[in-house]
């Protein structure tokens, strides 16, 4: 039985694999099953015991990826962090683009009605929006150079990450994705001359 397990384990990281390949290339409404059990070397009847539905094999694939984002600590595990530390997690996507294709693949996707990972997404939201507050309060107080609050700030600071691999994914030549976020950091450390004081968000 103990053998068992680890091979089973190989298995559904097979088939994680083969799903994030599938993903990235096709989207998730246009990856079947099939395409992804034939990718990763088994019927669909033999995917089918591992993930017994698509939507089940794409919960997997976003669990999976969110595991890579946060040390495999799993949604909270930004606690603590720093923005030194998310400067490296871009540094870190820039290696592996194909996740990098398959997460954003499914973002875009996930705003259109009943898609499956519209769920996920908005509560992900949610919590990193969280988390980013956090770093950026241990970063700078209860309020950046800039005047604005962590919270009002945290949503920037997201859509700044998600937008650069878009950016980064569709002219990889032109998008300097690790030097612009680090430029940006650049930006939120800045004290301007003229920044009013006392500015409030």
């Amino acid at each position: 039985m103990a053998a068992a397990r680890p091979r089973s384990e190989e298995r559904r990281a097979d088939i994680l694999r083969a799903a994030f390949e599938v993903i990235a290339e096709r989207g998730y409404r246009g990856a079947s099953l099939t395409a992804v059990a034939e990718r990763a070397g088994l019927t669909q009847q033999g995917l089918l015991h591992h993930y017994p539905s698509k939507e089940a094999l794409l919960v997997a694939v976003l669990e999976e990826r969110d595991q890579w984002d946060t040390g495999g600590a799993g949604p909270t595990g930004r606690e603590g962090w720093r923005l030194d530390l998310l400067a490296s997690l871009v540094d870190y996507n820039a290696m592996r683009p194909g996740i990098v294709q398959t997460f954003s693949a499914l973002l875009g996707e996930s705003v259109t009605e009943d898609h499956p990972a519209r769920d996920f997404f908005t509560r992900r939201y949610t919590q990193v929006r969280r988390d980013l507050a956090g770093v950026l309060r241990a970063e700078f107080g209860d309020r950046l150079p800039g005047g604005l609050s962590p919270e009002a700030a945290a949503p920037l600071l997201a859509a700044v990450l998600d937008g650069l691999q878009y950016q980064w994914l569709l002219d990889p030549e032109a998008v300097d994705m690790p030097g612009a976020f680090r430029d940006f950091l650049g930006l939120l450390r800045w004290q301007g001359a003229d920044a009013p004081d006392g500015a409030t968000a």
